[in-house]
Protein backbone atom coordinates (compact mmCIF):
# COMPACT_ATOMS: atom_id res chain seq x y z
CA UNK A 1 0.00 0.00 0.00
CA UNK A 2 2.67 2.64 0.91
CA UNK A 3 4.12 1.79 -2.37
CA UNK A 4 1.18 2.25 -4.31
CA UNK A 5 1.12 5.31 -2.12
CA UNK A 6 3.63 7.02 -4.50
CA UNK A 7 2.73 6.08 -8.01
CA UNK A 8 0.45 9.04 -8.76
CA UNK A 9 1.22 11.90 -6.57
CA UNK A 10 4.31 12.68 -8.62
CA UNK A 11 2.40 13.24 -11.64
CA UNK A 12 -0.67 14.59 -9.94
CA UNK A 13 0.72 17.14 -8.26
CA UNK A 14 2.05 19.08 -11.51
CA UNK A 15 -1.07 20.12 -12.88
CA UNK A 16 -2.62 22.89 -10.58
CA UNK A 17 1.48 24.19 -10.89
CA UNK A 18 1.49 24.22 -14.34
CA UNK A 19 0.84 27.99 -14.19
CA UNK A 20 3.66 28.58 -11.99
CA UNK A 21 6.08 26.36 -13.64
CA UNK A 22 5.13 27.81 -17.18
CA UNK A 23 5.80 31.48 -15.72
CA UNK A 24 8.74 30.54 -14.02
CA UNK A 25 10.66 28.75 -16.88
CA UNK A 26 9.13 30.36 -19.75
CA UNK A 27 7.56 27.14 -20.93
CA UNK A 28 4.65 27.13 -24.02
CA UNK A 29 1.66 24.90 -23.66
CA UNK A 30 2.40 22.23 -25.71
CA UNK A 31 6.13 22.10 -23.63
CA UNK A 32 4.52 22.17 -20.31
CA UNK A 33 2.42 19.31 -21.19
CA UNK A 34 5.33 17.49 -21.97
CA UNK A 35 6.32 17.61 -18.07
CA UNK A 36 3.31 15.58 -17.77
CA UNK A 37 3.63 12.89 -20.73
CA UNK A 38 7.27 12.42 -19.89
CA UNK A 39 6.16 9.71 -17.16
CA UNK A 40 3.73 8.11 -19.46
CA UNK A 41 7.08 8.38 -22.55
CA UNK A 42 9.02 6.20 -19.39
CA UNK A 43 6.50 4.02 -18.83
CA UNK A 44 6.17 2.59 -22.41
CA UNK A 45 9.83 2.76 -22.86
CA UNK A 46 10.77 0.92 -19.19
CA UNK A 47 7.84 -1.27 -18.81
CA UNK A 48 8.98 -3.61 -21.25
CA UNK A 49 11.88 -4.06 -18.91
CA UNK A 50 10.26 -4.61 -15.89
CA UNK A 51 9.01 -8.26 -15.96
CA UNK A 52 12.81 -8.71 -17.40
CA UNK A 53 13.74 -7.53 -14.07
CA UNK A 54 11.89 -9.35 -11.81
CA UNK A 55 13.26 -12.49 -13.25
CA UNK A 56 16.46 -11.60 -12.71
CA UNK A 57 15.92 -10.36 -8.82
CA UNK A 58 12.76 -11.06 -7.88
CA UNK A 59 9.86 -9.11 -7.85
CA UNK A 60 9.86 -7.99 -4.57
CA UNK A 61 13.51 -6.57 -4.95
CA UNK A 62 12.42 -5.11 -7.96
CA UNK A 63 10.01 -2.64 -6.36
CA UNK A 64 12.64 -1.82 -4.09
CA UNK A 65 14.87 -0.70 -6.96
CA UNK A 66 11.86 0.93 -8.82
CA UNK A 67 11.27 3.10 -5.30
CA UNK A 68 13.93 4.13 -5.15
CA UNK A 69 14.43 4.96 -8.38
CA UNK A 70 11.71 7.30 -8.17
CA UNK A 71 12.51 9.11 -4.98
CA UNK A 72 15.47 9.92 -6.87
CA UNK A 73 13.56 11.56 -9.94
CA UNK A 74 11.76 13.20 -7.37
CA UNK A 75 14.73 14.69 -5.87
CA UNK A 76 16.60 15.85 -9.30
CA UNK A 77 13.36 17.06 -11.16
CA UNK A 78 12.98 20.23 -8.22
CA UNK A 79 17.09 20.82 -7.72
CA UNK A 80 17.53 23.21 -10.84
CA UNK A 81 16.23 24.56 -14.37
CA UNK A 82 14.54 23.19 -16.93
CA UNK A 83 16.58 20.60 -18.19
CA UNK A 84 16.51 18.72 -14.19
CA UNK A 85 13.03 19.50 -14.53
CA UNK A 86 12.81 17.27 -17.72
CA UNK A 87 15.84 14.56 -16.43
CA UNK A 88 14.36 14.12 -13.10
CA UNK A 89 11.10 13.57 -14.75
CA UNK A 90 12.06 10.60 -17.35
CA UNK A 91 13.62 8.95 -13.93
CA UNK A 92 10.93 9.34 -11.76
CA UNK A 93 8.78 7.86 -14.13
CA UNK A 94 10.95 4.59 -15.05
CA UNK A 95 10.71 3.87 -11.06
CA UNK A 96 7.09 4.36 -11.30
CA UNK A 97 7.00 2.15 -14.46
CA UNK A 98 8.49 -0.86 -12.67
CA UNK A 99 6.27 -0.72 -10.09
CA UNK A 100 3.11 -0.04 -12.18
CA UNK A 101 4.02 -3.65 -13.69
CA UNK A 102 5.57 -5.95 -10.81
CA UNK A 103 1.95 -4.93 -8.47
CA UNK A 104 -0.49 -7.13 -10.57
CA UNK A 105 1.76 -9.71 -10.86
CA UNK A 106 2.71 -9.43 -6.79
CA UNK A 107 -0.89 -9.17 -6.36
CA UNK A 108 -1.87 -12.78 -8.75
CA UNK A 109 1.38 -14.36 -7.43
CA UNK A 110 0.68 -14.04 -3.88
CA UNK A 111 -2.79 -13.78 -3.54
CA UNK A 112 -4.81 -15.38 -6.37
CA UNK A 113 -7.76 -16.37 -4.79
CA UNK A 114 -8.00 -12.48 -3.22
CA UNK A 115 -7.08 -10.76 -6.72
CA UNK A 116 -10.44 -8.43 -6.25
CA UNK A 117 -9.79 -7.37 -3.25
CA UNK A 118 -6.14 -6.79 -2.95
CA UNK A 119 -6.33 -4.79 -6.18
CA UNK A 120 -9.06 -2.78 -5.10
CA UNK A 121 -7.24 -1.99 -2.05
CA UNK A 122 -3.98 -0.86 -3.46
CA UNK A 123 -5.65 1.03 -6.08
CA UNK A 124 -7.92 2.82 -3.45
CA UNK A 125 -4.59 3.93 -1.72
CA UNK A 126 -3.03 5.01 -4.89
CA UNK A 127 -5.80 7.06 -6.15
CA UNK A 128 -6.74 8.57 -2.89
CA UNK A 129 -3.21 10.08 -2.71
CA UNK A 130 -3.10 11.39 -6.17
CA UNK A 131 -6.07 12.81 -5.13
CA UNK A 132 -4.69 14.40 -2.18
CA UNK A 133 -1.66 15.22 -3.72
CA UNK A 134 -3.64 17.37 -6.62
CA UNK A 135 -5.75 19.27 -3.80
CA UNK A 136 -2.43 20.16 -1.61
CA UNK A 137 -0.07 21.22 -4.81
CA UNK A 138 -0.95 24.88 -4.69
CA UNK A 139 -1.52 25.13 -0.72
CA UNK A 140 1.89 23.91 -0.17
CA UNK A 141 3.39 26.29 -3.22
CA UNK A 142 1.88 29.23 -1.72
CA UNK A 143 3.08 28.99 1.91
CA UNK A 144 6.46 29.11 0.49
CA UNK A 145 7.64 25.86 -0.48
CA UNK A 146 7.17 27.22 -4.17
CA UNK A 147 6.63 24.91 -7.14
CA UNK A 148 9.89 23.24 -6.62
CA UNK A 149 9.25 22.23 -3.20
CA UNK A 150 5.48 21.63 -3.71
CA UNK A 151 6.82 18.75 -5.84
CA UNK A 152 9.74 17.72 -3.89
CA UNK A 153 8.14 16.62 -0.36
CA UNK A 154 6.59 13.96 -2.09
CA UNK A 155 10.21 12.15 -1.68
CA UNK A 156 9.68 11.29 1.93
CA UNK A 157 6.95 9.72 1.03
CA UNK A 158 8.54 7.35 -1.17
CA UNK A 159 11.98 7.43 1.44
CA UNK A 160 8.83 6.00 3.60
CA UNK A 161 8.15 3.16 2.14
CA UNK A 162 11.48 2.12 0.92
CA UNK A 163 12.30 2.08 4.49
CA UNK A 164 9.19 -0.18 5.34
CA UNK A 165 9.40 -2.64 2.47
CA UNK A 166 13.04 -3.57 2.64
CA UNK A 167 12.96 -6.37 5.30
CA UNK A 168 10.01 -7.70 3.43
CA UNK A 169 12.28 -7.28 -0.33
CA UNK A 170 15.83 -8.45 1.69
CA UNK A 171 13.90 -11.83 3.36
CA UNK A 172 12.28 -12.56 0.19
CA UNK A 173 13.51 -16.25 -1.97
CA UNK A 174 14.12 -15.57 -5.40
CA UNK A 175 14.42 -19.15 -7.09
CA UNK A 176 12.75 -18.66 -10.73
CA UNK A 177 11.91 -22.14 -12.50
CA UNK A 178 13.72 -23.24 -15.35
CA UNK A 179 10.46 -22.20 -17.60
CA UNK A 180 10.65 -18.63 -16.35
CA UNK A 181 14.31 -18.21 -18.46
CA UNK A 182 11.56 -18.00 -21.59
CA UNK A 183 9.73 -15.21 -21.51
CA UNK A 184 5.92 -14.73 -22.68
CA UNK A 185 5.27 -13.22 -25.50
CA UNK A 186 1.78 -12.05 -26.18
CA UNK A 187 1.72 -9.95 -29.58
CA UNK A 188 -0.08 -12.38 -31.64
CA UNK A 189 -3.08 -12.71 -28.67
CA UNK A 190 -5.90 -10.56 -29.90
CA UNK A 191 -7.37 -10.46 -26.44
CA UNK A 192 -4.10 -8.99 -25.58
CA UNK A 193 -3.94 -6.44 -27.65
CA UNK A 194 -7.82 -5.14 -26.79
CA UNK A 195 -6.66 -5.27 -23.44
CA UNK A 196 -3.94 -3.32 -24.47
CA UNK A 197 -5.55 -0.53 -26.20
CA UNK A 198 -8.54 -0.25 -23.52
CA UNK A 199 -5.38 0.41 -20.92
CA UNK A 200 -3.69 2.92 -23.11
CA UNK A 201 -7.44 5.33 -24.03
CA UNK A 202 -8.61 5.16 -20.96
CA UNK A 203 -5.24 6.56 -19.59
CA UNK A 204 -5.02 9.24 -22.48
CA UNK A 205 -8.35 10.13 -20.90
CA UNK A 206 -6.94 10.42 -17.54
CA UNK A 207 -3.52 12.06 -18.02
CA UNK A 208 -5.34 14.20 -20.23
CA UNK A 209 -7.10 15.62 -17.61
CA UNK A 210 -4.36 16.12 -15.23
CA UNK A 211 -2.42 17.84 -17.26
CA UNK A 212 -5.33 20.04 -18.60
CA UNK A 213 -8.20 20.55 -16.35
CA UNK A 214 -7.45 22.87 -13.68
CA UNK A 215 -6.38 25.06 -16.74
CA UNK A 216 -9.30 24.58 -18.47
CA UNK A 217 -11.48 25.68 -15.17
CA UNK A 218 -9.73 28.48 -14.39
CA UNK A 219 -9.94 29.49 -18.24
CA UNK A 220 -13.58 29.34 -17.21
CA UNK A 221 -13.91 31.63 -14.56
CA UNK A 222 -12.85 29.26 -11.49
CA UNK A 223 -9.88 30.40 -8.98
CA UNK A 224 -6.29 28.79 -9.38
CA UNK A 225 -7.10 27.32 -6.07
CA UNK A 226 -10.10 26.16 -6.65
CA UNK A 227 -9.42 24.53 -9.74
CA UNK A 228 -6.56 23.03 -8.06
CA UNK A 229 -9.11 21.68 -5.77
CA UNK A 230 -10.91 20.44 -8.36
CA UNK A 231 -8.36 17.67 -9.18
CA UNK A 232 -8.72 16.44 -6.00
CA UNK A 233 -11.80 15.60 -5.92
CA UNK A 234 -11.89 13.88 -9.71
CA UNK A 235 -9.45 11.61 -7.82
CA UNK A 236 -11.63 11.44 -4.80
CA UNK A 237 -14.38 10.91 -6.83
CA UNK A 238 -13.41 8.20 -8.34
CA UNK A 239 -12.42 6.56 -5.07
CA UNK A 240 -15.53 4.96 -5.11
CA UNK A 241 -14.84 2.81 -8.47
CA UNK A 242 -11.48 1.98 -7.83
CA UNK A 243 -12.85 0.18 -4.32
CA UNK A 244 -15.40 -1.39 -5.80
CA UNK A 245 -15.04 -2.26 -9.18
CA UNK A 246 -12.41 -4.81 -8.78
CA UNK A 247 -14.39 -6.42 -6.33
CA UNK A 248 -17.27 -6.84 -9.24
CA UNK A 249 -15.01 -7.54 -11.62
CA UNK A 250 -13.26 -10.80 -9.85
CA UNK A 251 -16.87 -12.04 -9.43
CA UNK A 252 -18.22 -11.81 -12.83
CA UNK A 253 -17.17 -14.25 -15.52
CA UNK A 254 -17.75 -11.10 -18.09
CA UNK A 255 -16.98 -7.46 -16.87
CA UNK A 256 -19.32 -5.86 -19.93
CA UNK A 257 -21.67 -4.04 -17.84
CA UNK A 258 -19.01 -2.12 -15.69
CA UNK A 259 -17.08 -0.91 -19.09
CA UNK A 260 -20.39 0.25 -20.14
CA UNK A 261 -20.93 2.25 -16.92
CA UNK A 262 -17.06 3.87 -16.46
CA UNK A 263 -17.25 4.87 -20.25
CA UNK A 264 -20.95 6.33 -20.13
CA UNK A 265 -19.53 8.42 -16.81
CA UNK A 266 -16.93 9.95 -18.73
CA UNK A 267 -19.11 10.63 -21.55
CA UNK A 268 -21.79 12.69 -19.35
CA UNK A 269 -18.55 14.25 -17.33
CA UNK A 270 -16.75 15.38 -20.87
CA UNK A 271 -20.26 16.36 -22.48
CA UNK A 272 -20.74 18.69 -19.49
CA UNK A 273 -17.44 20.49 -19.51
CA UNK A 274 -18.06 21.03 -23.09
CA UNK A 275 -21.62 22.62 -22.92
CA UNK A 276 -21.23 23.83 -19.49
CA UNK A 277 -18.56 23.57 -18.11
CA UNK A 278 -18.48 26.60 -15.78
CA UNK A 279 -21.82 26.34 -13.89
CA UNK A 280 -21.31 22.31 -12.71
CA UNK A 281 -17.94 21.90 -12.87
CA UNK A 282 -18.38 19.85 -9.28
CA UNK A 283 -20.98 17.50 -11.17
CA UNK A 284 -19.25 16.69 -14.06
CA UNK A 285 -15.52 16.42 -12.34
CA UNK A 286 -17.36 14.01 -10.08
CA UNK A 287 -18.89 11.48 -12.85
CA UNK A 288 -15.02 12.16 -14.85
CA UNK A 289 -13.44 10.83 -11.53
CA UNK A 290 -16.41 7.94 -11.21
CA UNK A 291 -15.45 7.04 -14.75
CA UNK A 292 -12.09 6.90 -15.28
CA UNK A 293 -11.64 5.57 -11.62
CA UNK A 294 -14.15 2.42 -12.95
CA UNK A 295 -11.81 1.90 -16.40
CA UNK A 296 -8.68 2.30 -14.43
CA UNK A 297 -9.58 -0.19 -12.11
CA UNK A 298 -10.99 -2.60 -14.62
CA UNK A 299 -7.47 -2.18 -17.15
CA UNK A 300 -5.68 -3.34 -13.91
CA UNK A 301 -7.65 -5.48 -12.77
CA UNK A 302 -7.95 -7.31 -16.40
CA UNK A 303 -4.03 -7.59 -16.11
CA UNK A 304 -4.84 -11.13 -13.66
CA UNK A 305 -8.39 -11.74 -14.70
CA UNK A 306 -7.59 -12.21 -18.27
CA UNK A 307 -4.02 -13.92 -17.48
CA UNK A 308 -4.00 -18.08 -16.11
CA UNK A 309 -0.97 -17.04 -13.91
CA UNK A 310 1.62 -14.91 -12.26
CA UNK A 311 3.68 -15.29 -16.05
CA UNK A 312 2.03 -14.08 -17.95
CA UNK A 313 0.00 -11.43 -15.41
CA UNK A 314 3.54 -9.68 -15.95
CA UNK A 315 3.42 -10.40 -19.74
CA UNK A 316 0.12 -8.50 -20.05
CA UNK A 317 0.89 -6.18 -17.71
CA UNK A 318 4.25 -5.25 -19.34
CA UNK A 319 2.66 -5.31 -22.61
CA UNK A 320 -0.38 -3.14 -22.13
CA UNK A 321 1.40 -0.47 -19.78
CA UNK A 322 4.51 -0.34 -22.45
CA UNK A 323 1.91 0.25 -25.89
CA UNK A 324 -0.54 1.75 -23.95
CA UNK A 325 1.15 4.39 -22.17
CA UNK A 326 2.62 5.25 -25.38
CA UNK A 327 -0.54 6.31 -26.71
CA UNK A 328 -1.62 7.85 -23.48
CA UNK A 329 1.73 10.16 -23.88
CA UNK A 330 0.00 11.70 -26.98
CA UNK A 331 -3.24 12.91 -24.83
CA UNK A 332 -1.60 15.79 -22.73
CA UNK A 333 0.26 17.08 -26.00
CA UNK A 334 -2.39 17.24 -28.62
CA UNK A 335 -4.76 18.76 -25.44
CA UNK A 336 -2.77 21.81 -25.74
CA UNK A 337 -1.77 21.54 -29.44
CA UNK A 338 -5.12 21.86 -29.78
CA UNK A 339 -6.14 25.09 -27.21
CA UNK A 340 -2.95 26.60 -28.08
CA UNK A 341 -4.32 26.31 -32.29
CA UNK A 342 -8.00 27.28 -31.22
CA UNK A 343 -7.49 29.33 -28.23
CA UNK A 344 -10.58 27.52 -27.23
CA UNK A 345 -11.28 23.34 -25.24
CA UNK A 346 -14.16 23.03 -27.78
CA UNK A 347 -12.05 20.73 -29.61
CA UNK A 348 -9.91 19.50 -27.01
CA UNK A 349 -13.39 18.22 -25.28
CA UNK A 350 -14.38 17.32 -28.68
CA UNK A 351 -11.71 14.47 -29.15
CA UNK A 352 -11.81 13.25 -25.34
CA UNK A 353 -15.30 12.35 -26.69
CA UNK A 354 -14.30 10.49 -29.46
CA UNK A 355 -11.53 8.63 -27.46
CA UNK A 356 -14.30 7.81 -24.39
CA UNK A 357 -15.98 6.18 -27.66
CA UNK A 358 -13.12 4.34 -28.82
CA UNK A 359 -12.32 2.91 -25.23
CA UNK A 360 -15.36 1.57 -24.46
CA UNK A 361 -15.35 -0.44 -28.21
CA UNK A 362 -11.99 -2.17 -26.76
CA UNK A 363 -13.45 -2.26 -23.68
CA UNK A 364 -16.36 -4.42 -24.47
CA UNK A 365 -14.34 -7.02 -26.27
CA UNK A 366 -11.59 -7.32 -23.03
CA UNK A 367 -14.15 -8.04 -21.13
CA UNK A 368 -14.93 -11.20 -22.25
CA UNK A 369 -14.98 -14.45 -20.34
CA UNK A 370 -11.24 -15.61 -21.90
CA UNK A 371 -7.41 -15.92 -21.11
CA UNK A 372 -4.28 -14.97 -22.95
CA UNK A 373 -2.37 -17.75 -24.13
Amino acid sequence: MLIAANLRPPITAVGPLVGDIRADTGMSSAAAGLVTTLPLLAFAGVSPWAARIARRIGIERALQFAVAVLVAGELVRSAGEVPALLLGTAVLGSGIAVANVLIPALVKQDFPERVGPMTSAYLTTMVGMAGVAGGISVPLADAGLGWRGALAIWALLGVLASIVWWPHARRARHVPPEEEHTPVRLRRSALAWQVTLFMGLQSLLFYSLIAWLPTLLEDQGMSRAGAGWMLGVLQIASLAATMSVPVLAARRATQRRLVLLGSVACLIGFAGLLADGGTLAFLWTCALGIGTGACFALALSFFALRAPDARHAGALSGMAQSIGYALAACGPILIGFLHDRTDSWDASLAVLLGVTLAALAFGLFAARDRKVA
